[in-house]
């Protein structure tokens, strides 16, 4: 998620005045491709751009709109495509959000609804950007050729910006990681779920070492553990940096919901590496979202122009 949503998130959270709430008869605003969206769907959506964009409401709300036709479109192709995304992926997504502002899922569905969203809108809105990323990865990963010469030009562009060619080299951090998942099958009922996470919650506690905590996991009923192996922190999911670099060596991170059930990382080893890797990677990241974001806005253009929508 982008940083302003998770920044805007916060201070809507910090906000001291609830939006009001309000309602209002839905009518029928927009069909696309025989799905219908409603003046309900725009308004709610409106309020979410509101908050996370601090966009005018007129603004907000002709932005909704066209995200909305948006996101419908994205989901057809992504199902057409045989593309789909798990309910559980939706929940990780929504707690990742939730842990970059200190809240639990749940206080943070609550705060939506005091300022008058429905915590689904987010969630919608969520689960067509992780359907269309996955889409758009898998339709042009091939596409996305970032050369050598690329990264060379922007990394000496950029210390040439900050005017800094004799800097000394950027620190990179080094970890060692292993993956524990305490499963949980698809079909398991609520509570089930919150046995095995107490369960994480007790190896938590007492797993001091990778090398007497990750054969400990390994006796365990049900757990899988998986070696991650060496990764630099330019390397680690975004929504997963912030929780490794705070987690001590030897323990392992707070417990999870994944796709196969309760997942902690063990942070192993920790170390400090002098290189430009750090600077070299940013940038190839940042290369690679320009040319990826590109790419997304043609797909859906092209999506558009093929698509039926009738404005009421």
């Amino acid at each position: 998620m982008k940083k302003s949503l998770l920044l805007a998130c916060m201070a809507m959270i910090l906000a001291t005045v609830s939006a009001p709430r309000v309602e209002a008869q839905s009518s029928i605003k927009v069909i696309v491709a025989d799905q219908a969206i409603t003046s309900y769907d725009i308004q709610q959506r409106a309020r979410l751009i509101s908050l996370t964009q601090r966009k005018s409401s007129g603004a907000a709300t002709r932005e909704a709109q066209e995200e909305l036709i948006d996101d419908v479109l994205k989901l057809r192709e992504a199902r057409r495509m045989g593309v789909s995304v798990s309910k559980s992926e939706v929940d990780a997504a929504f707690a990742s959000i939730a842990q970059r502002v200190n809240l639990t899922p749940q206080n943070l569905a609550n705060a939506l609804r005091q300022a008058g969203v429905n915590p689904e809108t987010l969630r919608n809105r969520l689960k067509a950007e992780i359907a269309f990323s996955q889409l758009v990865r898998q339709r042009f990963r091939a596409e996305v050729q970032i050369s050598e010469t690329d990264i060379v030009n922007a990394l000496r562009k950029a210390r040439a910006d900050e005017n800094n060619k004799d800097k000394p080299a950027d620190v990179s951090v080094e970890y060692e990681l292993q993956q524990v998942i305490f499963v949980v099958p698809a079909k398991a009922k609520p509570n089930f779920k919150v046995q095995r996470k107490r369960e994480a919650e007790t190896l938590r506690k007492t797993f001091t070492s990778c090398e007497q905590g990750v054969p400990q996991a390994r006796s365990l009923s049900e757990v899988v553990v998986k070696s991650i192996g060496f990764r630099l922190e330019t390397e680690l999911p975004a929504d997963m940096k912030d929780v490794i670099a705070k987690t001590e060596v030897g323990r392992l991170t707070p417990p999870l919901d994944a796709e196969r059930g309760i997942q902690m990382i063990a942070v192993c080893k920790k170390r400090e590496i002098k290189s430009d890797i750090s600077a070299r990677t940013q940038i190839e990241d940042d290369l690679r979202q320009k040319e990826g974001e590109q790419l997304t806005r043609r797909y859906v253009q092209e999506l558009r122009r093929a698509a039926v929508i009738v404005y009421k």
